[in-house]
């Protein structure tokens, strides 16, 4: 599969989480919701990480690897927590285009520490999802 196909299969599991989680965090604490959800993740990638393992692959991390996968896992995690707190009070369909502006930001995030270009393209999509995502939230 190209990586359109897998993004688009993230973009349909992102949906699913949302409404999924929104059921799941009624009338409980939304971190130990969050918290059980992250068991489930770890559990669920860990199997799938033993079961397609390449010989020798552990081996191939370096500091640098381990320090960035780190950090990424505590910008998810608190990603996660921030996330299920909104579903607790808000609606998944104005929840959701909130949480999809992190688009928004990777683009001049990604230009400044990655050197990506910044195009007028991406620029105009950037403004497009932040416009959608503020009609779909004050949506009445």
């Amino acid at each position: 599969m190209t990586w359109i196909a897998w993004a688009l299969l993230s973009a349909v599991f992102a949906a699913l989480t949302a409404v999924l989680a929104k059921i799941g965090v009624t009338n409980v604490d939304a971190n130990l919701a969050t918290a059980v959800r992250t068991s489930v993740v770890i559990v669920f990638t860990w199997l799938l990480a033993w079961f397609t393992r390449q010989p020798g692959a552990l081996q191939q991390f370096t500091p640098k690897t381990w320090l960035f996968l780190t950090l990424s896992g505590i910008a998810t995690g608190s990603s996660w927590l921030c996330y299920f707190r909104a579903l607790q009070t808000g609606e998944a369909s104005r929840v959701a285009p909130l949480d999809k502006l992190s688009v928004v930001f990777v683009i001049p995030i990604a230009a400044l520490f990655l050197g990506e270009r910044m195009t007028w393209g991406k620029g105009l999509g950037a403004a497009l999802i932040f416009a959608g995502a503020m009609v779909l939230v004050f949506d009445r």
